[in-house]
């Protein structure tokens, strides 16, 4: 299996921020093709198509969401997961290097 990249758009069941169960959505890939290639697990960020008049602190609206093969505009929010690979659906597209670019600041605001 090829690994993962950061940017990636997949489609996963991603789990409710109380674990009490999950929701098929599409998330973006923000761990390295590294860190995806020696491990058995990938870090993900949710898409959400609802979007805000104005965003909260961490979120990302995609400028270029139908690049990315997203059926809606989009912003990635910021709950994190960590998913085994096996668990992903199936790949939908990438983000363009604009977007990839603005979730990187945004980890760097959100991590430190």
């Amino acid at each position: 299996m090829t690994p993962y990249s950061f940017g990636e758009v997949v489609l996963v069941p991603f789990p409710f921020t109380n674990q009490a169960g999950f929701k098929q959505r599409p998330a973006v890939v923000v761990s390295s093709r590294a860190y995806n290639s020696l491990r058995q697990d990938v870090i993900i960020m949710a898409i959400t198509s609802q979007l805000r008049p104005q965003p909260d602190f961490g979120e990302v609206r995609l400028n270029e969401w139908k690049a990315a093969n997203l059926l809606k505009p989009s912003a990635i929010k910021p709950v994190f997961a960590t998913i085994e690979q096996r668990l992903i659906i199936r790949t939908l597209g990438t983000l363009q290097a604009t977007d990839q670019s603005a979730i990187h600041a945004v980890l760097s605001k959100l991590l430190g």
